[in-house]
């Protein structure tokens, strides 16, 4: 029967009494521990490895921010509160989660289009980077600011005219609902320093999940040549530029890793020769998925295995509703199978050609298509791996009303 790959398990999980292993506790423990499955596992020790591997092969003065998009977890959150420099949010909700892990909000930068009223007032409040992403929005960050007599403090989105070359999500280039366009970036910047705000400098980011480190160098160095331009006609110079990141993990069969050194070397001669106006700016990356993404993966057991015309299928008490990118259902446009085995069987043989799927009622809730693994069986436990960014937050958890999933950090 044919088969389809599935992508590659990332580095760190192991086996252990023939089961997937990860932090040393076999899946059946965490399991046991959660009391359910499905249940999602993040690794304390890859996330430091992740981040120990990152700030050895950057610069010394490129910060590391958290979009915490990726995975807003509270044990998460608090982990990573002492390992990177600032975090990045979207929502008020979030800002509430990072407070209450603890984090200051003087390192919170907020971006976002459409943020209400409330929401700006409770950034300035904090005190806040508020990330503008129109002109508009920034004309009423200024008079809420006035109104409740706190200076916000404000950076400006912008919308550059290149992009992030094989990107996942292009988030810059042409017309977007993000961020404002280059050439009007200067008279807003001398707007937004005219009436009294704090000014935060820049944030230009023009995609995510890119694998090419040629790709990565060119859009970063575009970006210091544009933000060292737009200090220029502002006249004034730049506290902060938040890079962006779009920093990739493999995910599908053929991706290769990022050549993180490739881009570490590149950079590092790039900040060794500044343009004149980003000498004395704080220089930032924003990453979300790279830092977490490989550090998790997703537990499901098997309630049902069944024949339909020749094919087997492994019904699982998980899904999409908790992995809508795995199920291809989230951005993907040819569905390709996500790093998937059997982890109650993790070093047997792979002898078995089956569909797995989950509990949910339509045909889109798919794990793996005519995946090669070993037998599985009711009770057996499947993992799908790169699961620790955009699983648990970015999918319909309340679909068909299953629920969330059980989430642990080890």
């Amino acid at each position: 029967m044919k088969t389809k790959p599935v992508g590659p398990i990332p580095e760190g999980f192991e086996t252990l009494g023939g089961e997937l292993a990860v932090g040393g506790r076999k899946a059946s423990e965490l399991v046991a521990a959660a009391g359910r499955t499905p249940l999602f596992v993040y690794s304390r020790e890859l996330l430091d490895a992740r981040i120990a591997k990152l700030r050895a092969a950057m610069p010394g003065k490129i910060g590391l921010n958290f979009a915490i998009k990726a995975n807003p977890h509270p044990d998460v959150l608090r982990h990573m509160e002492p390992l990177v420099d600032g975090f990045d949010i979207a929502s008020s909700g979030e800002l509430a989660l990072t407070k209450a892990a603890g984090i200051d909000p003087a390192r919170v930068s907020f971006a976002g289009p459409g943020k209400r009223d409330d929401e700006l007032e409770a950034a300035i409040s904090a005190g806040v980077t508020l990330n503008c992403e129109s002109s508009g929005e920034a004309e009423r960050s200024l008079t809420i600011g006035q109104r409740i007599g706190k200076e916000p403090r404000i950076a400006i989105r912008v919308n550059p005219d290149f992009e992030l070359k094989g990107s996942g999500m292009k988030m810059g280039g042409g017309a977007k609902q993000f961020g404002v366009d280059a050439d009007k970036v200067p008279a807003l910047a001398k707007r937004i320093i005219g009436e009294g705000a704090e000014w935060r400098g820049l944030h230009i980011f023009t995609g995510s999940q890119a694998l090419s480190a040629d790709a990565i160098i060119e859009t970063q160095g575009n970006v210091l040549n544009l933000a060292a331009e737009l200090a220029d006609s502002i006249g004034s110079s730049l506290p902060k530029l938040n890079m962006g990141g779009g920093f990739g993990i493999p995910y599908f069969p053929g991706d290769e890793p990022l050549d993180l050194a490739a881009v570490g070397a590149a950079l590092q001669g790039m900040v060794a020769d500044l343009p004149v106006p980003l000498i004395e700016t704080d220089l930032c990356l924003e990453l979300g998925r790279y830092l977490v993404g490989e550090a998790g993966v997703y537990l499901c057991r098997v309630v049902d295995r069944k024949e339909s015309h020749g094919t087997t299928y492994l019904v699982t008490d998980g899904g999409l509703h908790h992995q809508l990118a795995a199920s291809g259902n989230f951005g993907t446009v040819v569905r390709r199978n996500y790093p998937v085995a059997i982890a109650s069987r993790f070093d047997a043989e792979a002898d078995d050609v089956v569909n797995v799927v989950g509990c949910l009622c339509t045909p889109l809730d798919r794990l793996a298509d005519q995946a090669l693994m070993p037998r599985a069986e009711v009770g057996d436990i499947v993992a799908v791996f790169c699961a620790g960014a955009y699983g648990a937050t970015a999918s319909p958890s309340a679909f068909l009303g299953h629920g969330p999933a059980a989430e642990l950090l080890i």
